[in-house]
């Protein structure tokens, strides 16, 4: 289905009551613009983390347009970001997941993150990465690795 009849069916829930608000996922500028044509999108979700930063230009618009954006796959990293992480955590004395997760907190004020957990310690361990700071540096280390995982 196009894109603009998927959206237009979405705003026609809305204005009906059936829905509230309009997300989109997995799309580009481009999409979000138009859709924007058609209805307020008020959340972008894209796969996104320090390591996999295809839609870096997506977080851009979204923040510079006030649209909540929600990355999925936060620990995307591989084996070079992967030891960056560990060696990051182990220094701050917390998890990689924490790291990956202080990253995108820090990377943008409109990032949700969505990190799966399979239990109570891990949505904790989450939670805790809110409260994790990374320094300048260790922001800009992490947001290297793109250009070396590339």
């Amino acid at each position: 289905m196009p894109l603009d009849a998927s959206i237009e069916t979405l705003a026609n829930m809305q204005s009906e009551g059936k829905i509230r608000l309009i997300g989109l996922s997995n799309v580009t500028k481009e999409h979000i613009e138009r859709a924007r044509k058609i209805a307020p999108i008020v959340s972008v979700q894209n796969r996104y983390s320090f390591a996999d930063r295809e839609w870096d230009y997506v977080v851009d618009y979204c923040e510079s347009n006030g649209i909540a954006f929600i990355p999925w796959f936060p620990l995307g990293a591989g084996t070079v970001a992967g030891r960056l992480l560990e060696k990051i955590a182990k220094a701050r004395r917390a998890k990689p997941i924490q790291v990956a997760l202080a990253w995108l907190l820090k990377r943008s004020p409109v990032t949700i993150p969505i990190p799966g957990t399979s239990s109570i310690a891990h949505l904790e361990e989450n939670v805790q990465a809110a409260s994790l700071l990374l320094t300048d540096d260790e922001y800009l280390e992490l947001t290297g690795i793109a250009q070396l995982a590339s």
